[in-house]
């Protein structure tokens, strides 16, 4: 089947998941960057800057940590006051460690909706280096063994 359209649902949750177990299993502190501008994010509004929200989601920080296939949720206190803290995953930017910055930076993902919502944002602005290069290549992609 390698002409037909195989329709893949997002990793980002997977990944999230992996990173988070990963960067707790190193006995480090998982912080998430979320955009506080997508719609549906419910995170204390006091604590954004820039239109972003770092979130320390570590087990000593919040309570009933979910991250679904869509959403991650959790419960927190901000300045003594609990939160309920609703994020769409498509609004996490990154996950990394808090000690040493190691973790991953998210992009938009082919078939998911911008995070502007606008659905027309071009995806290949910006990746032409000027040598030409700014096409993508067709055909099969193929992966060699290199000794």
């Amino acid at each position: 089947m390698p002409d037909s359209k195989i329709t893949m649902t997002s990793s980002r949750p997977y990944l999230v998941r992996a990173f988070n177990e990963w960067i707790l299993d190193n006995d480090c502190t998982p912080y998430i960057v979320v955009d506080a501008g997508i719609q549906g994010v419910q995170v204390p509004t006091e604590h954004v800057a820039n239109g972003q929200i770092v979130l320390n989601v570590s087990p000593g920080a919040v309570r009933g940590l979910v991250i679904g296939n869509g959403s991650l949720e959790f419960s927190a206190r901000f300045g003594g006051v609990p939160m309920q803290v609703f994020i769409p995953l498509q609004a996490v930017m990154a996950i990394y460690a808090k000690e040493n910055g190691e973790g991953m930076v998210f992009g938009s993902e082919p078939g998911s909706p911008d995070p502007d919502g606008s659905g027309t944002k071009d995806r290949d602005a910006g990746k032409n280096d000027g040598n030409g290069g700014g096409d993508r290549p067709t055909g099969r992609p193929s992966l060699k063994v290199v000794k």
